[in-house]
Order: C-alpha cells, then sequence, then structure tokens
C-alpha cells in the first residue's frame, strides 16, 4: 500500500499550474462516445477515475488513447451497449455513461455505479429524467437494462434538485434526441457549462447552461472536435487551503477566479490576502488565521461540498470557533477523526461540525477514506509539527495528479512510499 510522508512546518510559496478539471474530463470523455470520428481533448488530467473512464470508452469500442494530458478518440467503431460491473464499480461518475450510451445506441446495459462512500447518492432523478425522453428500464440482480423502442424524443424535465450528474446525464442524451428538451432547475455548476460548450464545439445546439433552465435542441449527430479541459476548482481550493495550513504564499496559475469565488471568500474572512489577475489566483497568508462564523455548502453558486474537507483542514489551527454545514453529503465527515488524532477539536452532531481552533496539529499516522477527505489530511499534514504518514493514497489518486509532486514543487517535505 502506497503511503504519503509528509514532514510538517514548512512554508509553501511558489507557483501551481493547476490541473485540468476532473469533474469536467469524465463528462466530456463520455460525450466523445456521441461524437463521430476523432476527438482530442487537450489538459486532461492524469488520475485514476480519467483512466477508467478511458477503459469505459475502449470496452464500449470507442479507440482511446492518453498521452501527455491528450486523450484522443476515435468512436467509429462504438457499438456497444453493456458496461460491466467491473468498471462501473471504479467510480461513481461512471453513471454519466448512461446518457451517452443511449444517445449513441438507443439501449444501454449497466450496474449502479462505485466510488467514494459519502452516503446515499441515489441515481434515480437521472433515471426518472432518462424515462421522460422515452427511456424504458428493467432492473435485475442490480443491473440496469435500457431501451427506447421508439427513440429518443425531447420532453419538459423538472430535476425535483439542481442534480450535477442528472443534468449531464439529460445533456448527452438530449443532443441527438429528436425534438426540443426543456431541462429546468438544472445544475448551475462551471463543469455543466464545460459540458456544454464541448458538444456545441461537437455540433450540438445548447443555450442556457450555466442558468437553472437549459434548452437543447436535438441535432442529427455530432462530429468530433478539439477542445481543452477547462481548470479544476477543486484542486484550485485544495492548494489554495495548503497555503493557509502552513502560512505560505502562492500562485495559483491557469485557473478562473469567478468559479471559486464562494472558496476565496471563505479565505479571505480567514484573513487571507487573495487578489485575482485574470487566469490566475494570488494568495497570501501570513497573518495567524481567524475562526469563519458559517460555512454551508449548497449547489453553485453556494460553497462547494468538494472543498468542505480541505478548508476544515485549513480552519483546525485558526483562532476561535467555525461552523461548517453539509447540506450536500450525508457522511462527509470521515476526515473529522483522523484531524482529531492530530490534536484538531472537531465536534459533530448529524450534518453540523464545530471547530474551534488549536495551537498547533502534531503529526500522526492517518488513513484517507475517501478523495477529498485525503487531500485535507495532506494539507493538515503540511501545517503540523513532526512527520504524518498517510495511508490509502489511492484515493486521492482519483482527483489529483501527482500530487506529491505539486507540493514539493513549492517547498514541502513530502515523498510517496
Amino acid at each position: 500500500m502506497q503511503r504519503l510522508i509528509i514532514n510538517g512546518g514548512k512554508r509553501l510559496c511558489g507557483e501551481i499550474k493547476v490541473q485540468g478539471a476532473k469533474n469536467s474530463a469524465l463528462p466530456l470523455l463520455a460525450g466523445c462516445l456521441l461524437a463521430e470520428g476523432k476527438t482530442v481533448l487537450r489538459r486532461c488530467p492524469e488520475l485514476t477515475d480519467v483512466f477508467a473512464a478511458c477503459r469505459i470508452l475502449n470496452e464500449l469500442g470507442c479507440k482511446c488513447s492518453f498521452r501527455g494530458g491528450r486523450v484522443v478518440t476515435d468512436s467509429a467503431d462504438a457499438a456497444g451497449w453493456r458496461i460491466s460491473e467491473e468498471l462501473m464499480r471504479e467510480m461513481r461518475s461512471s453513471i454519466v455513461f448512461l446518457g451517452a450510451v443511449l444517445g449513441r445506441t438507443g439501449k444501454c446495459e449497466l450496474s449502479y455505479p462505485g466510488g467514494c462512500e459519502l452516503g446515499p447518492r441515489p441515481i434515480d432523478m437521472h433515471l426518472a429524467a432518462l424515462k421522460q425522453l422515452g427511456v424504458r428500464m428493467t432492473e435485475e440482480h442490480g443491473r440496469i437494462s435500457c431501451s427506447c423502442p421508439r427513440g429518443l424524443k425531447g420532453a419538459v424535465i423538472d430535476l425535483p434538485f439542481p442534480s450535477v450528474g442528472a443534468t449531464e446525464n439529460v445533456m448527452l442524451a438530449a443532443a441527438c434526441a429528436s425534438g426540443e428538451t426543456l431541462l429546468r432547475n438544472a445544475a448551475r455548476e462551471p463543469e455543466i457549462k464545460d459540458l456544454a460548450d464541448f458538444l456545441n464545439c461537437c455540433g450540438a445546439d445548447i443555450k442556457g447552461a450555466g442558468c437553472s433552465t437549459i434548452r437543447i435542441r436535438g441535432v442529427k449527430k455530432l462530429h468530433g472536435c478539439e477542445y481543452e479541459v477547462m481548470p479544476d476548482r477543486i484542486a484550485a481550493a485544495t492548494y489554495m487551503a495548503a497555503a493557509a495550513a502552513t502560512g505560505g504564499e502562492l500562485g495559483l496559475l491557469g485557473v478562473r477566479c469567478e468559479d471559486v469565488r464562494a472558496v476565496t471568500a471563505v479565505f479571505e474572512e480567514m484573513g487571507a490576502g487573495v487578489y485575482c489577475p485574470e487566469g490566475r489566483i494570488f494568495i497570501s497568508c501570513s497573518r495567524p488565521l481567524r475562526a469563519v462564523r458559517v460555512i454551508r455548502t449548497m449547489p453553485y453558486p453556494g460553497f462547494p461540498t468538494d472543498a468542505q474537507a480541505v478548508v476544515m483542514a485549513a480552519l483546525a489551527t485558526a483562532q476561535g470557533s467555525s461552523m461548517i454545514v453539509e447540506n450536500i453529503f450525508e457522511s462527509r465527515y470521515c476526515h473529522v477523526d483522523e484531524l482529531v488524532r492530530m490534536g484538531a477539536d472537531i465536534k459533530v452532531s448529524g450534518r453540523t461540525a464545530v471547530i474551534q481552533g488549536v495551537k498547533k496539529l502534531c503529526g500522526a499516522s492517518l488513513r484517507a477514506h475517501d478523495l477529498r477527505g485525503g487531500a485535507a489530511l495532506a494539507v493538515a499534514a503540511l501545517g503540523a509539527e513532526g512527520t504524518s504518514s498517510v495511508g490509502n493514497v489511492h484515493f486521492i489518486d482519483r482527483g489529483y495528479e501527482q500530487i506529491e509532486r505539486v507540493l514539493e514543487s513549492v517547498g514541502a517535505d513530502i515523498r510517496r512510499r
């Protein structure tokens, strides 16, 4: 088992070029299945989740190669419609292939997805929305079989919650459906707009992405294109938290400040200096951190649930008492017990965590339980006194490109063993 060995107390200083967004790359790769011919995705992050998505494409008959952050796909012979249980279990986002496969072949068979255990994340919304497009479904022994006997047809769909995954599945399925689809209460995350921009580059007709209502006029077919994946706003938040935890100064390059305004506002409340010239973010944390009043995770443009854990790690040594309310997932505090092992004073009751800042954290033997919680442990270890060992690095590798090399480049004492 691989571990990160971190000698804390090193102030981070320097510049980091932010990777392409994991949460955008995965639906874009699913979208490649719909595009006839060759498609090139630039700035695609080299992550285990992305490699799993590429394996799904290959299983479906879509040729896929990955080198140096550049993915090339060719869907000319993509006729597959079954996704193996083994590949579905590798990541939660595998469900986004349902809409793409239905749009490509008119049928699909798959199992429930796997990924990090963050409490119930039902796909009922995905299935209900696709049924409105004309999809028939049967379920047996954990496998879902879908077909469109009369083809996919546009519809008016009202989501009960602005689910990112359900929004993506509807966009992928409706892009080549007959007629017009009106999707209301759609997710507004930047990754949704990135998917719409990619599909439009391939010849789709999608308007309103980034707003609560998206209009999708079905076209007969999509073609390949060359497209660059948007920057990863959660990776940017993580490195901002690392700067805060170590009292450092970092410049984050190739990132869009408007995507992370809810996060930068929290760091400013903590006493950090945050500057956002175009295409980059500078954060300076030379002063002691202050507690914040309340952080509530919400759908975009609210504070992102994926940034909750890393910000909590920075707040563990902030002066005063902070509160975090997790409104998206039920079980997203698995990292708290590990932070407490380092000396943090955190009390959890239901969806609420109260963080009483302590003077210092101490190195400890730690174990990641999920992707963002693992990143939070690394952030805490960077600011702690002594040496920490973070196990289950495979969780962190799902969302961060060679995190130890990135952090080492700005002064961290970190290695993988």
